[in-house]
């Protein structure tokens, strides 16, 4: 049943304000993570990247099987659930003494967010139209980014008194946005009609396309999760400084609010959305390359500029072609199935590049971690040009039919 133009405009304002304080939380805690547990404590760089890329794995990973329970029993329970154990996560944070306790505290979130994530996607969906999707998926990561800054500088603030109090803030924010949605999330099915839970994941799993797809984004994710664990650590160690990290983030939030929409709605009228993707990634891979020639806080932070601006590219585009080849029959579980590029770069992402950061300590090589980093970023621009000369994705994505001056990137 069709859902009328006011309900979609009440859904698509409740879904802004619950993004909004959802990033906050996040962002609150888990950009302080690496640089606290190895700069402040003294915990292996490998450790700590394998706990945070083991969350990431879990939730993405999994997020499948969380989007096929929202297709089952609706969005809202899901969404709810999700957010109060991410608070729990936060909470056993907060208690981490042993690198153990860590790893379950990250357990917990990665719980809540493969709960809430996949289902809230599906009700963006839902509540836009074909033709505005990708403007208001770039409203959602302009509040990402506004939300990232806001929270890292709440916990970099924080940090200097505890960082046992920056996760109790975390989660206060969590519990807060899940009383939120009990009374004012509306509780609409993001498929179309309750599908069975074995249909939703059989349908994903045989769509070649959209696998393809999927899998091609691993190495896009392996460069995107650094601004979680080499990205902080390399500002820390530059400025010797754990507090110079929200201003990394600070970066992140100007150039998201100044030029993400506008570059977003220029960009769609003249390149297609797999060129802004490839252009994305290609000036996110550029920074890491001159990163390995950088030794000063000034000329970290322009390549981060750049990195940051190279996402903003990105990241509309590739979540916009995501929902173009979601069947809506199932949306949660392709939703679900998307994040799986996220769960495996995530994890090679975070615990490679933790074990790429102590060999290099260890050789002497600092540069390493980048070198590497580079040359996936490199590889996996050279993968998507040939996925996207498949007639039939371009056909699927409507890309065909979207403006093409740009021949190559």
């Amino acid at each position: 049943m069709p859902i009328p133009s006011q309900a979609r405009k009440t859904g698509k304002v409740i879904l802004l304000f619950d993004n909004l304080f959802i990033v906050l939380g996040f962002y609150i805690v888990f950009p302080l993570v690496s640089a606290h547990f190895v700069s402040q404590i003294g915990w292996s760089a490998l450790f700590v990247g394998f706990a945070l890329g083991f969350r990431q794995f879990v939730q993405q990973g999994f997020g499948l099987i969380g989007g096929a329970i929202a297709d089952r029993f609706g969005a809202k329970p899901m969404i709810i659930i999700g957010m109060f154990l991410r608070a729990i996560g936060f909470i056993a944070m907060a208690l981490a003494t042993t690198p153990w306790i860590l790893i379950f505290s990250c357990l917990l979130s990665a719980l809540g967010g493969l709960l809430f994530d996949p289902p809230r996607m599906g009700l963006a969906i839902k509540f836009t139209r074909p033709h505005e999707r990708g403007r208001f998926i770039s409203l959602l990561m302009i509040e990402d980014n506004s939300g990232a800054v806001i929270g890292a500088l709440i916990g970099g603030f924080l940090i200097d008194y505890d960082f046992q109090f920056v996760c109790w803030i975390g989660a206060l924010v969590f519990i807060l946005c899940a009383i939120f949605n009990i009374f004012y999330l509306p509780a609409y099915h993001i498929a179309l009609g309750k599908t069975p839970m074995i249909r939703g994941l059989k349908d994903v799993l045989k769509d070649k396309l959209f696998s393809s797809y999927v899998w091609s984004l691993t190495g896009y994710y392996i460069l995107w999760v650094q601004v979680m664990l080499m990205l902080p650590l390399t500002v820390t160690n530059i400025s010797g400084n754990l507090s110079y990290v929200k201003w990394m983030y600070g970066i992140q939030a100007v150039i998201s609010l100044i030029l993400l929409y506008p570059i977003a709605r220029w960009s769609e009228k003249r390149y297609r959305l797999d060129q802004r993707l490839k252009c994305g990634l290609l000036l996110m891979t550029i920074s890491f390359i001159l990163i390995v020639f950088v030794s000063t806080l000034d000329l970290l932070f322009i390549l981060i500029t750049i990195f940051y601006l190279g996402a903003i590219i990105a990241e509309p585009a590739r979540e916009t072609l995501s929902t173009m080849l979601a069947n809506p029959r199932a949306k949660g579980s392709y939703m679900g199935f998307s994040r799986l590029g996220l769960a495996i770069g995530g994890f090679i992402g975070y615990s490679g590049a933790g074990w790429l950061h102590d060999i290099a300590i260890k050789l002497d090589v600092p540069k390493l971690p980048w070198i590497i980093l580079s040359l996936i970023g490199t590889l996996t621009i050279i993968y998507l040009n040939i996925l996207f000369k498949n007639k039939e994705l371009m056909s699927k994505t409507d890309l065909t039919n979207q403006p093409n001056k740009l021949n190559k990137v």
